[in-house]
């Protein structure tokens, strides 16, 4: 008779590095599209930009929101008590990723800074970001320096895909 194999340890698809990661490129992208989204030509007041960073606050928390009730329901089985709320609590890198490019909007709201040409640091930020975490996150698999980079480089595009895509269409 056959030995039965053995049980190999499998990472589960929801740890923290996945979740982290996931969250942060879903994040900056998001920001960037409402930065785009919300940036309209002759509409950079300060008033408009403290309006614009609340949206992209409200908009972060709506799409963990939605993700976060994604996951749950897709979830085949029975449910325990409090996995819904750890579900959504689980999404906070989404909103964690869009909060400074929220304070870059913000702070020419406040005046620390203009308000016109305000969306410009903020992709750079969000760009930076994608190509950061999708350096951190090939190095985390094991991939090589070349490699990593190159998936720095494809993350970062997703970011410059929403940046051509506003210019564009304005």
């Amino acid at each position: 008779m056959a030995d039965p194999p053995a049980a190999v340890p499998q990472r589960s698809a929801h740890d923290t590095r996945s979740l982290l990661l996931f969250g942060g490129v879903y994040g900056a992208v998001v920001a960037c599209a409402m930065v785009a989204a919300l940036t309209v030509a002759g509409h950079n007041s300060a008033a408009s930009r403290r309006y614009d960073s609340a949206w992209l606050l409200v908009t972060a928390f709506a799409s963990a929101l939605a993700h976060g009730y994604a996951h749950y329901i897709a979830e085949r089985g029975p449910h325990r008590r409090g996995q819904a709320l750890r579900a959504l609590a689980a999404e906070w890198p989404l909103v964690a990723a869009t909060l400074p490019s929220v304070l870059i909007l913000a702070g020419a709201g406040w005046g620390w800074w203009p308000a016109d040409g305000v969306e410009y640091p903020a992709f750079t930020f969000n760009i930076a970001l994608l190509f950061t975490l999708g350096l951190v996150s090939a190095r985390w698999a094991g991939r090589r320096w070349a490699m990593a980079l190159l998936t720095g480089v494809a993350d970062a595009v997703f970011g410059l895909i929403v940046v051509v895509a506003n210019a564009l269409i304005k």
